[in-house]
């Protein structure tokens, strides 16, 4: 993406083919007066890789490379399994390096950098305060209707699948 103009960025409609100076564009710009350009008008510029700003997101697990925590193991959950879903995650792959656990969803595509830092005010409502505990941590494929949690359990259930 990176600079692109009018018609991609905000799906303005081409001019007719025998416009002067490109048809790619925005016909008006605006009046005579105000004698500027109000920022409503669409305008060629940065697509993509924006930056958005998200408060108060709770982090459930941090798993370290190597580490017992790189494990999807819980308390009640003991099943001996990788952070990964069986398969990888879509457009992403194998975690293998060190991983953070959020709530909820976070801005931007696979592999997109995220800055985190401590909150500018305490946190005092119930909700913020109150311990986490995980109880199971899905790694069924994300791709279809995943039904197993391991390959192993996999195996077990399905049996040889090439003859």
């Amino acid at each position: 993406r990176g600079t692109e103009g009018v018609v991609p960025r905000w799906g303005v409609t081409r001019l007719p083919r025998k416009t002067h100076r490109g048809l790619r564009k925005v016909a008006c710009i605006g009046a005579w007066h105000p004698a500027r350009v109000s920022w409503t008008v669409a305008r060629g510029g940065q697509h993509g890789f924006h930056h958005r700003t998200e408060m108060n997101k709770k982090v459930y697990k941090i798993g370290k490379k190597g580490a017992d925590s790189h494990k999807a193991t819980t308390e009640f959950d003991v099943t001996d399994k990788d952070i990964t879903p069986m398969g990888g995650f879509p457009h992403y792959g194998v975690v293998d390096e060190d991983y953070l656990m959020l709530k909820g969803a976070v801005p931007g595509s696979k592999k997109r950098c995220i800055t985190l830092r401590k909150g500018i005010f305490p946190q005092t409502s119930r909700n913020a305060l109150e311990e986490i505990k995980l109880k199971f941590i899905d790694t069924a494929s994300k791709f279809g209707h995943g039904r197993f949690q391991t390959a192993g359990e996999k195996a077990k259930i399905m049996g040889r699948l090439k003859a």
